[in-house]
């Protein structure tokens, strides 16, 4: 493992001191929280506005499903870089071939590019909406906050933690204040959960949202904020008192539990607010339509809840989406470029749709059906690693926790598969 340095050994003592002070397994969590925004980022705007605009409350169980899978996904995501000291693009260039390694590499970038078009043009139209900002100026504006975000990750990961779940604290306020004036029919609701599809554009909305809720450049980002965090040194359990380690295990499960839990609720409180008020509405699919109708139906609170919660997004998982393209560059090629060459580089797609005048809905949309197909590339080393006793240690999956996520990674593979072929036919 990675020696550490002076600054590092004493800010990871100074963590184990606070922790032992406040008695409590609350100081532990945080990771997650980071991976949780990019959960709610702006392309979920996108995707649950239009699939409940579209299909009333018929793709909830598409969300509910999707964030299930994100809940296993990031459990082991966060377990492989508790038990190896390493994130999983450095995993990856370690223990697989190269060729596959580079193959890994671009895919993983084109999935950033992807990322940060959704997150660049969100923020953009957020601030349209708010104070009228024109569209390519609102997407440099979201860059540089962003850029500006990451400084705190400098500082150590808890100060980016606690920006980043101040960020998603905003959303989380934004959507329940809708939610209220919207309200929601229970019976609705309950159908909404029996699976389902409608026509072959449900299936492109529900891969939409599979790729917008379980995201591949966040794992990356997860498996890279989890060593050296809790004083771990080598494989998991081989320094390490077994108490302590269940103690840990046990913050980090319950920190994906609440994170993802609760970007799982904000994401169906989208589509639900979207079947309440928008159910038939086609001008309601797109992210100007919604804060009309909201406007309009609920009021000009709701329509300023949304357009915060929208900045808020863009914002945040922006500066992630940033952070992701730092971990995996540096872990697949052990090498990294300014930071602000890295954002130039991947803000030029977005600024590129947004002077085009491109719908920035659809563009939203159609990212996340790239990052939908980004998602096996990520998860298959994942499973591979994760099985491995060799790595992991003691914290080797159960053969039951490797099925449950192979068969995860087999229905998104078969999904983007049928899509592929509805697309072609």
């Amino acid at each position: 493992m990675r020696v550490l340095d002076n600054r590092s050994a004493r800010a990871r003592a100074a963590g184990a001191h606070a922790s032992r002070r406040s008695g409590g397994t609350w100081v532990l969590l945080g990771p997650a929280f980071v991976a949780a925004v990019a959960y709610v980022d702006p392309g979920n705007f996108a995707t649950n506005f239009a699939g409940g605009a579209g299909y009333e409350y018929r793709l909830l169980w598409v969300i509910v499903a999707a964030n299930l899978m994100a809940m296993l996904i990031q459990a082991l995501t966060a377990k492989l870089g508790l038990a190896t000291g390493q994130d999983l693009a450095s995993l990856c260039r370690a223990h697989l071939p190269r060729p596959v390694t580079r193959l890994l590499w671009v895919q993983a970038e084109a999935v950033a590019i992807a990322t940060d078009l959704a997150e660049v043009v969100g923020g953009a139209v957020a601030l349209y909406l708010l104070f009228g900002v024109p569209l390519p100026v609102g997407g440099l504006i979201t860059a540089v906050v962003a850029f500006g975000l990451l400084a705190a990750q400098s500082r150590g990961h808890r100060p980016f933690e606690l920006v980043i779940t101040g960020l998603l604290a905003v959303i989380a306020l934004g959507f329940a204040y809708t939610l209220v004036v919207a309200g929601a029919e229970p019976a609705a609701l309950a159908g909404g959960l029996v699976p389902g599809f409608v026509d072959s554009d449900s299936v492109l909305l529900a891969t939409g949202i599979l790729g917008a809720t379980v995201m591949p450049h966040v794992i990356y980002v997860h498996s890279a904020l989890m060593p050296g965090r809790y004083g771990l040194a080598g494989p998991a359990g081989a320094t390490v008192a077994p108490a302590a380690l269940r103690r840990v295990l046990r913050s980090q499960r319950l920190d994906v539990l609440l994170a993802m839990g609760g970007a799982g609720l904000i994401n169906a409180t989208m589509l639900i607010v979207a079947a309440q008020l928008f159910a038939g509405d086609p001008g309601a699919a797109t992210l100007e339509g919604a804060h009309a109708s909201l406007a309009a139906a609920a009021g000009e609170g709701a329509a300023l809840a949304f357009a915060l919660a929208l900045l808020a997004s863009g914002f945040a998982a922006s500066s992630v989406g940033t952070y992701a393209g730092q971990v995996v560059m540096a872990g697949f090629l052990q090498r990294q470029i300014p930071l602000w060459l890295r954002r130039a580089l991947t803000l030029a797609p977005a600024l590129v749709v947004l002077s085009l005048g491109i719908d920035p809905t659809a563009a939203l949309v159609w990212s996340q059906v790239v990052l939908s197909f980004g998602i096996p590339f990520a998860l298959v080393p994942l499973l591979i690693f994760t099985a491995r006793r060799s790595l992991m240690g003691s914290l080797v999956n159960r053969p039951v926790t490797t099925a449950a996520a192979g068969v995860v990674a087999a229905l998104i593979v078969a999904l983007n598969v049928f899509l592929l072929w509805d697309l072609a036919t």
